[in-house]
């Protein structure tokens, strides 16, 4: 089974901000959400492997599950370019709109969500022939986990915009087979 865990709470999410690839400290809410899912998720399920994007804030609420972390580039946050750092209402309605409506739209300095979509899905297609057998936890991001969602559903990343996914929510995806089938959604500890 894979086991998705959205990180903790930082500062710049509790400011409403755009965080992309700014690399920040989960806050004291976000290191107590990184516990309380650990917790359940260890409760519920023998975890195999913690994998993790590279971001402080998804290595220090994989830090909780008391594991090794294999840390994995492709489960990074989309990356927001000139927009990181900037309040979610100061985003022009043009650019929201662009976003909405064209997957291929890159903000200067940043990245596609089609890009993104396209890392995500291989690493869910790396991960399969683990997960078949394993529960591997794998903690990231709101946009790679609604891609991860996406590849389990059979869908494309437009499914992002129709979906919401809390601070320390899990998803879990397990398989028929070798196909991919959502279970839980957008779970709180």
């Amino acid at each position: 089974m894979l086991i998705l865990l959205r990180h903790g709470r930082t500062e710049a999410n509790k400011a409403g901000l755009l965080q992309g690839r700014l690399d920040q400290d989960l806050d004291d809410l976000g290191r107590l959400q990184a516990e309380r899912s650990a917790a359940k998720i260890l409760g519920d399920a023998d975890v195999d492997a913690v994998i993790a994007s590279p971001l402080k804030r998804a290595q220090q609420t994989a830090a909780a599950f008391g594991k090794p972390v294999e840390t994995d580039e492709r489960w990074i946050e989309l990356s927001y370019g000139v927009y990181e750092g900037v309040p979610h209402a100061d985003v022009p309605s043009e650019v929201w709109n662009t976003w909405l409506n064209d997957f291929d739209f890159v903000p200067d300095g940043g990245e596609s969500l089609s890009t993104l979509d396209a890392r995500v899905r291989g690493a869910c297609d790396d991960l399969i022939e683990r997960a078949v057998d394993q529960n591997i936890v794998v903690v990231s991001h709101v946009s790679p986990m609604k891609s991860a969602v996406g590849w389990a559903l059979g869908t494309d990343i437009g499914i992002s915009w129709n979906c919401h996914l809390d601070h320390a929510s899990i998803c879990t995806i397990g398989f028929r087979g070798r196909r991919p089938i959502l279970q839980t959604f957008n779970h709180t500890a």
